[in-house]
Parts: C-alpha cells; sequence; structure tokens
C-alpha cells in the first residue's frame, strides 16, 4: 500500500484546509487509517483516526472540535478537515495505515500503523 498526502500550505490562524490522502491496494476499506502530525523538535503525535466502516473516529484533545476526519472507501481517500487553524498546529502532517479485517476499530499508536506517506507540510502563521 502506497500513501500520498497533499493539500498542506502556509495559512493565517482561524483559516481552514483539507489535507488529502490518497492509497494504492484494493484493501483499502480493511485498513484503519490515521493522521499523525511533527513539529520541529518535537516527537511525532497522534491527530486523529477513523475505522475502515467510518462509523467510528477518535480525535487528539488539542483538536478536536476543529478538525473532521472521513474516507471514502469506493475512492481509496482519507481526509482531513482542518477548521480554525492556530500556529501551534504548525507541522508536517502524515497519513499511516493499520491493516485491520474484519475489526472496526481505531489506534492511536503509531506502532501499529503498518504503512506511512511522506507528510505535507502545515504552516500556521499568527
Amino acid at each position: 500500500v502506497q500513501l500520498q498526502a497533499s493539500g498542506g500550505g502556509l495559512v493565517q490562524a482561524g483559516d481552514s484546509l483539507r489535507l488529502s490522502c490518497a492509497t494504492s491496494g484494493r484493501t483499502f476499506s480493511s485498513y484503519v487509517m490515521d493522521w499523525f502530525r511533527q513539529a520541529p523538535g518535537r516527537e511525532r503525535e497522534f491527530v486523529a483516526a477513523i475505522s475502515w466502516s467510518g462509523k467510528i473516529t477518535d480525535y487528539a484533545d488539542s483538536v478536536k472540535g476543529r478538525f473532521t476526519i472521513s474516507r471514502d472507501n469506493a475512492k481509496n481517500t482519507v481526509s482531513l478537515q482542518m477548521n480554525s487553524l492556530k500556529p501551534e498546529d504548525t507541522a508536517v502532517y502524515y497519513c499511516a495505515a493499520d491493516f485491520r479485517p474484519y475489526s472496526d476499530y481505531v489506534t492511536r499508536l503509531s506502532g501499529d500503523m503498518d504503512y506511512w506517506g511522506k507528510g505535507t507540510q502545515v504552516t500556521v502563521s499568527s
């Protein structure tokens, strides 16, 4: 499975961005999909996750209520809608996939991820 994130950019505080992650492979619906981010000098951190069905989602407290994760299994894509962006959201954002057939669940653990995409830079100016 190959993952390709896109949609990053430079925005001002309060603006919105929509990140997308395109995936290859025919078993996309068997994957839990996550977004992580890594700011300069900081460890990579969990942002959001969505189960294969899309019925279960999970968010880091820092983004809850501002970010929304969604997926389109027919198009093999997962998206992250980011609203009310703050300077502290500045980071490289990565999409990742955890192969979990027959298990409709989510995980925050980066160690559970089987595949990672190259990141996309999000910069929020104050």
